[in-house]
C-alpha cells in the first residue's frame, strides 16, 4: 500500500532511541522516550496559500528531521508505524 500526504503534511518514520546511554547503563523498552527524530518517507504537495497559490514544503524525501515530542499522529501500514505531522511541526532538518 502507497500512502500520498495531503496538504502540508509529512510521513515521517521515527529513528529508534538509543538503547544504551553515554555512561553505558542499558535503557529498557519501557523507560524510552518517544523518538524526536526522523527520515521523510513522503511529503504532501504544500500549503495553499488564502489566494489559492501552493506554497512547496522545506522537507524532501530523505531528509532526517526534528520534530515536537508530542506532535503528529502515528498510523500504522502494514508491520511499519509511522507518524503524520504538519510541515510546521517539524523544528529543524538535520
Amino acid at each position: 500500500m502507497k500512502i500520498k500526504p495531503l496538504g502540508d503534511r509529512v510521513l515521517v518514520e521515527a529513528l529508534e532511541a538509543e538503547e544504551v546511554s553515554k555512561s553505558g547503563i542499558i535503557i529498557p523498552d519501557t523507560a524510552k522516550e518517544r523518538p524526536s527524530e526522523g527520515r521523510v518517507v513522503a511529503v504532501g504537495p504544500g500549503r495553499l496559500t488564502d489566494e489559492g497559490d501552493r506554497v512547496k514544503p522545506e522537507v524532501t524525501k530523505g531528509d532526517t528531521i526534528l520534530y515536537g515530542k508530542y506532535s503528529g499522529t502515528e498510523v500504522t501500514v502494514g508491520a511499519k508505524e509511522y507518524l503524520i505531522l504538519r510541515e510546521s511541526d517539524i523544528l529543524a532538518i538535520l
